[in-house]
């Protein structure tokens, strides 16, 4: 069987995304190893790239199942990632590193990738004296025009260590959710400061926010300090889009139609024969999204 091709011959806006996350690379469901099934969605993914006129891909976490993937796996993004490099050449790829991925693994090859229009962003790096680097956070996404359109703020899953060390509020705040959303604040600052040209800002995080349904068949929890769900406030109102991974489940975040998260391309578990797998176009104009379209994922393999 062959998925059916869409021919899209103009672009109306003048940047377009496309957003996916949890792919889950080498999963193996009650034994049975999903090779096949993922490489049926790579290549619709390809496809939808070449016949969408994507400008940007957003993969955010959890790309392969495991820290340790096995090298079918890892051939497998690798591969995915030549192609659509040389189906669209000016395609601009940002990888973000989930509770699932080993962050060391996945930027290791990041010197090479980044030479193919891949960024990797895989750990929190400080410097000599503590501070994060934000700069290595902010990715600049380009258009047709090969001029900037917009800066993607590619923060990976992250742990107690990778926050700003600063005193939460005495409120009862949590100092990891506090840590958090100052991260978040000040590398939106920083990618504020460089929209010269009324750029769109956009968001990509790895994460449990608050109110998200979740399947705990297939879904490692995030409890970190007795804290799991993070508020949607952590994201600036003018934010264009955040691209959330974790959940399995494509959903809006608080009711927020540009804060979302995309699922998974395919059912991780019998709880998930439900799910509607889609990736997520989202077109900008003017500094914000325009248009967010769900494209759903055909299923190459049904769950009985």
């Amino acid at each position: 069987m062959r998925y059916s091709k869409r021919l899209i011959f103009t672009q109306a806006y003048p940047m377009r995304l496309l957003h996916t996350s949890d792919w889950h690379l080498g999963q193996a469901l009650h034994n049975y190893e999903r090779s096949y099934e993922h490489q049926r969605f790579l290549d619709w993914l390809l496809d939808t790239i070449v016949a969408e006129q994507a400008d940007a891909l957003l993969i955010a976490g959890d790309i392969f199942d495991t820290a340790n993937p096995s090298a079918g796996a890892q051939k497998q993004l690798y591969r995915f990632l030549r192609e659509a490099r040389e189906r669209a050449p000016q395609l601009d790829i940002v990888v973000i590193a989930g509770n699932h991925d080993s962050p060391g693994r996945l930027e290791a090859p990041a010197p090479l990738l980044e030479a193919h229009g891949t960024s990797v962003i895989g750990n929190i790096i400080r410097n000599a004296d503590g501070a994060i680097e934000l700069e290595r956070l902010l990715v600049p996404l380009r258009g047709k025009d090969g001029a900037i359109a917009a800066w993607c703020l590619a923060v990976p899953f992250l742990r107690p260590g990778d926050v700003p060390r600063a005193e939460a509020p005495e409120d009862g705040v949590d100092p990891y959710l506090h840590g958090i959303g100052l991260l978040y604040e000040q590398a939106f600052a920083l990618a504020r400061a460089k929209c010269a040209n009324g750029e769109a800002i956009v968001a990509m995080g790895h994460c449990h926010m608050v109110n998200g349904e979740s399947s705990n068949d297939s879904e490692r929890r995030i409890v970190i300090g007795g804290t799991e769900a993070l508020p949607a406030g952590i994201f600036d109102p003018a934010i264009a889009y955040a691209a959330l991974g974790h959940l399995h489940l494509a959903q809006r975040v608080g009711q927020k139609e540009h804060v979302r998260y995309c699922g998974s391309p395919l059912p991780l578990s019998f709880a998930e024969t439900g799910y509607k797998h889609q990736v997520v176009r989202v077109d900008l104009a003017g500094g914000k999204a325009a248009a967010i379209t769900p494209l759903m994922v055909p299923r190459a393999v049904q769950l009985l």
